[in-house]
This record gives structure tokens, C-alpha cells and sequence, in this order.
């Protein structure tokens, strides 16, 4: 008869309390339950924001999205590494490998953030922040803004007080709601200006100002339209009753991007009410010469004209290219604190450190800007500012001034450096007087740099080239707007530039000092051997700056071709001065 004889196991033959583990409870109690969650937990974190954000950042801005990934597998096989193959044993050696995961894994966060931030692909308000505050306070916004449905800005009026936002169901909260939103819009687009006008009997239109370039907005019912512009003037404090005057006034509007000084100006007309939002206007004109786009043969030029005492130098561009921003920026090539510098103005744009500004308030039976500017240079300033012309009486006075020993900068409404002399004569009503006052001649425009997300590059035809007036042998390629980008190869509206193809504004500038042989000229008004004697000193036109932008791959040619079309015009042979009682044309 046979017997059942139990299996031997390890438990059966070892005495109890050996102190030796069994296999399953050697396995068991190998590894800590909480030492592979806590491992887990940071891989967990950078996956998510690999995998939700970089991911997603990198293609979006075509910032090389399969190098980044590999970059990131990289680090997170080194990570994973550290922590499950450190030579060290014990607690210790877990900490220790704990820490070199977090240190190899933030050094990949904080690698991609350093790099893409200073992409110049991506948009200042879409680069990344790791400030975890501001996350914080991005939350709480988001909070409130739930609690105020879709207000979402913060509008502080023209003393600094918030605006209250109105509740939902009271009739002024749709005001209030479709006003931000023109807000929101206008900062996406990146207009710098939005208008409100009379389109109609039945309806405004609104328009953005983007780049210097004017693009139509949607058409909005008179009453609302109304309503709308009655919001933005109790924000600024202004007189809701007047609507006939032009008032202003300055108020601040925080949201997601941060805080912006926006500059209300409203005025009437036959039509009926207008309103202008201008946003940021002191940031917008507060540049370094350096920085507004002259050529280093230019810039040079306008150093050399800071130099010499005395005289007139004209500086004229048409409206809206700029001649605000060069007015100031010439003011920086004299010392302030050594010098006695002051300007004259309609209405201060910025405040200029140093400088003594005097705007210019009309009133009745008080002095016009005329007298203004005279009081000023009789007191033998060193430069002078006139940030415009608006009338001949200003510029007999310039002209009869002391330019021996004050040297006056005149914003002038011209379309050329030849134009702006031209104007000058005829505003002064004497040749001799106007050309023997005169040191220098500026002209600008401004055109729109291509985006550099999506500008496409192509080989010109020679013909083109050659019709240019550019070398077929030097230029192998040019640029044109873009407007999309492949994205999973489908093609969309570029992030960058919103599909307009072009991000921004620079400007092209011709730069002359006059000799006493083109004085002469001046004063005996011979325009076309002004010009000749312009040309022999071998400095760029406006169009020629322009072409070699182009070229650099700046802008396109279609954008030089738009800027410069009226700045080729030939100049008349014949000028006669302007009476006493004349406007120059294109004063202002």
C-alpha cells in the first residue's frame, strides 16, 4: 500500500525563527512600496508637460520639434537611469538617485524654456514662463473672470481707480463685454491703433491700424457703436455731453498679456461721433536712433550732423511713418544735462529725460505757436525741437531765428528729403532766408518686415533684377510673404504674424548735410541741380535703403514697391514762395 508523502519545501526544513525569508517574502519586501511611487512621481509631471505643452510649443513655432523630442528621450532614459542604477546602496543611494532625477529632468525643462524664449520665432506674449506665481495669479484670474462671466479685464479710469464691472443682467454689462472684446482683438491682430467712424446712417466701422497698414474691422450698429465709444470716454474721464470738441484722455487695461497704456481721443464731426484708441503711444515713439533702421553709412551721417552748431535740419516723413519717434530719438545726439535742449509741441507723446518740453495749449487771447516758438529760441537755446509746422508764421520765425548758435530740429509733412526743401521755401516765403538756415535734410518711411515664421524665399528673374536696378550676379534670392505654415501638413494661418506676413515696422531713411554749394542752390530754388548735387554724394534714396532691406531679406519687394511709389516723383523746376497768409501743403 503506498503512502502520500507531502512535498518538501524550504519552510518544512528550516527551524522556526531561523530568521532566513522565504523566496515570495524575500520578493516581497525587496523593494519599499513608497520608494517606486515617489520615483514615478516626477516622471509623471514631465511627461504631462512634455507631451501637453513643449510638444505642442515646438511644433506650433517650427522650433525643431523632432530634435526636441529625441533631446527630451535622452533626458528621460538618463533620469531613469540615476534613479535605478546608482552604485550606492542603501537609503542613501535611493535619495541620491531621487535627486539626480529631478536635477537631469529640470535641466531639460529649463533647457527648452532658456532656448525657445529667445527664439525670435516666438512672440514675446507666447514665450514660456516657469514662474509658478504668475501661474497662481493666472488661476485666480480665471477665478474671478468666471465670477464676472466674460468680463475679463481689469480698466483702471485716468485717476487710477478700477473700473467696476458691471453685473451680468444690468444693461451696461453687453457695453462693458463687447468693448474688452474690441480690446482682446485689437492685441491679437497687434494693432497699435483702433478707429471708430461713421460708415453710414445705420452703422460705425471699425478698422485696425497693424503695422502702419489699415485693415477693416466689422461694421457695428450706430446705437451700440455709440454706446461703446460713451464706455471708453467715462473710463477716461472725459465729458460724455461734449461731442463736438476733441477731447483726450489716458487710461490703463490689464489682461492676460499685462498691463497697457491705452490714449482715448474722441471728436465730432457732421457725420457724427469719432473715437481713436491708441495703445501704448509713449512706448511706440520711444526708440534709439540705432534702432529705427538707418544704414551704418546713415547713422553715421546723422552723428556727423549732431556735431555741428547752428542750423536747420528738416526731418519729414508723411503721417504715420514715424517722424514723432526720429524727432525724439535726434534729441538723444546732444548731451541734455550739458546742453540746453527743449521742444515744442502740440501734444507730448513721452517724457524725455532732460529735456525741457513745452506743449503748446492753445487758449483764447493767448499766444499762437508761432509766438510760442519765438519766445523760446529768443532765449538762444542750444537745440530746439519743433515737433511741427503747422502754419508759415512758425517757419518765418525758425528761419529768422539765431541758427548760428541754436540748432532746430522741424518735423515737416513731406514726402522726400528734395520735397521737404521745397516745402520749406515756400513756408518761409524767402529763399535766401530759408536756404542759408539750412544744415540737413531727412526723409523716412516705414515699411513692414516679413515675418520670419513663414516668409517664403525665391530666385528673382534677372529682368526683374535688372529693371530693380539690382546686380543679377550678387542677388541670388529674395523673400515674399508667407501668411501659413504646414502644420501635420495641412496648411494654416501662421501663428506669428496671423497670416498677414509680416511682423512689425522698420524704417528706410535718406540722410544729406548740405554744403554751402547746395545752399546756394536752395536759395536760387534750382531743384533739379539740387538733386544732381544730392546724388554726387553717393548716399541712398529712401528706394535704394529700401531695395537693400529687400535684399537682407528684411521685407519684400511688393512692401518696397508700396512704401516708395510716391517718393520717386521728380522735383518741379520752378517753385514760387508762398504768400504771408499760405499753409505749406503738407504742414503738420
Amino acid at each position: 500500500m503506498s503512502t502520500f508523502t507531502e512535498p518538501t519545501t524550504l519552510a518544512s526544513i528550516l527551524p522556526p525563527g531561523s530568521g532566513l525569508l522565504t523566496l515570495g517574502e524575500a520578493a516581497h519586501q525587496l523593494v519599499s512600496w513608497w520608494k517606486p511611487l515617489l520615483l514615478l512621481a516626477p516622471f509623471v509631471a514631465w511627461a504631462w508637460l512634455i507631451s501637453n505643452v513643449f510638444d505642442k510649443h515646438a511644433s506650433r513655432f517650427f522650433l525643431g520639434r523632432e530634435k526636441w523630442n529625441a533631446i527630451h528621450l535622452i533626458a528621460g532614459m538618463l533620469a531613469l537611469a540615476a534613479g535605478f542604477l546608482m552604485p550606492v546602496p542603501g537609503v542613501g543611494g535611493f535619495l541620491a538617485g531621487f535627486a539626480a532625477v529631478l536635477l537631469i529632468l529640470g535641466l531639460d525643462v529649463g533647457l527648452f524654456a532658456g532656448i525657445t524664449n529667445r527664439d525670435e520665432r516666438v512672440p514675446e506674449s507666447q514665450r514660456l514662463s516657469l514662474d509658478f506665481s504668475k501661474l497662481s495669479e493666472a488661476r485666480d484670474a480665471r477665478s474671478e473672470s468666471k465670477q464676472q462671466a466674460t468680463v475679463q479685464l481689469e480698466i483702471k479710469n485716468a485717476s487710477g481707480i478700477a473700473v467696476r464691472a458691471p453685473q451680468k443682467d444690468s444693461p451696461e454689462y453687453n457695453v462693458r463685454a463687447n468693448a474688452e472684446q474690441i480690446f482682446i482683438k485689437a492685441s491679437q491682430v497687434r494693432a497699435s491703433q483702433v478707429d471708430f467712424a461713421p460708415a453710414s446712417e445705420s452703422a460705425y466701422a471699425a478698422s485696425y491700424l497693424i503695422d502702419g497698414v489699415r485693415q477693416a474691422g466689422d461694421a457695428i450698429p450706430t446705437g451700440e457703436a455709440l454706446s461703446l465709444i460713451d464706455f471708453w470716454k467715462s473710463c477716461a474721464e472725459l465729458d460724455l455731453k461734449d461731442r463736438r470738441r476733441k477731447l483726450s484722455g489716458k487710461i490703463k487695461v490689464s489682461g492676460g498679456a499685462g498691463e497697457s497704456g491705452v490714449k482715448i481721443v474722441t471728436s465730432g464731426s457732421k457725420n457724427g461721433m469719432r473715437l481713436t484708441m491708441l495703445f501704448d503711444p509713449d512706448k511706440a515713439v520711444r526708440r534709439p536712433l540705432e534702432k529705427l533702421g538707418f544704414l551704418d553709412q546713415q547713422l553715421a551721417d546723422m552723428k556727423a550732423l549732431g556735431e555741428i552748431e547752428g542750423g536747420v535740419v528738416l526731418l519729414a516723413a508723411p503721417s504715420d511713418h514715424g517722424r514723432t519717434t526720429t524727432g525724439y530719438a535726434v534729441l538723444n545726439l546732444h548731451d541734455a544735462y550739458t546742453q540746453n535742449v527743449q521742444t515744442v509741441e502740440v501734444e507730448k507723446e513721452d517724457s524725455l529725460e532732460g529735456v525741457r518740453q513745452i506743449e503748446f495749449k492753445p487758449i483764447e487771447d493767448g499766444p499762437d505757436f508761432a509766438s510760442t516758438v519765438r519766445s523760446v529760441l529768443r532765449r538762444d537755446p542750444d537745440v530746439v525741437s519743433v515737433m511741427e509746422l503747422p502754419d508759415v508764421e512758425t517757419a518765418k520765425e525758425i528761419a529768422k531765428a539765431d541758427l548760428a548758435r541754436s540748432r532746430v530740429y522741424v518735423s515737416i509733412k513731406g514726402d522726400g528729403a528734395m520735397a521737404s526743401a521745397q516745402l520749406w521755401v515756400k513756408a518761409v516765403g524767402d529763399a535766401k532766408l530759408a536756404g542759408n538756415g539750412l544744415t540737413g535734410l531727412v526723409a523716412q518711411r516705414l515699411l513692414r518686415k516679413l515675418c520670419e515664421n513663414c516668409r517664403v524665399p525665391y530666385q528673382p528673374p534677372p529682368e526683374i533684377l535688372k529693371k530693380l536696378g539690382l546686380p543679377a550676379d550678387k542677388v541670388k534670392q529674395l523673400h515674399k510673404k508667407g501668411g501659413q505654415v504646414l502644420i501635420r501638413n495641412k496648411p494654416e494661418a501662421c501663428p506669428v504674424c496671423q497670416g498677414l506676413g509680416y511682423v512689425g515696422q522698420t524704417g528706410v531713411f535718406e540722410v544729406y548735410q548740405l554744403d554751402d554749394e547746395m545752399r546756394s542752390l536752395v536759395v536760387k530754388q534750382d531743384w533739379i541741380g539740387l538733386r544732381n548735387a544730392l546724388r554726387k554724394t553717393q548716399r541712398p534714396s529712401i528706394q535704394q535703403a529700401a531695395l537693400r532691406k529687400a535684399v537682407e531679406g528684411v521685407t519684400s519687394i511688393e512692401e518696397v514697391m508700396r512704401v516708395t511709389a510716391s517718393s520717386t516723383s521728380k522735383p518741379s523746376s520752378k517753385s514760387k514762395p508762398a504768400k504771408s497768409s499760405e499753409a505749406p501743403a503738407n504742414a503738420g
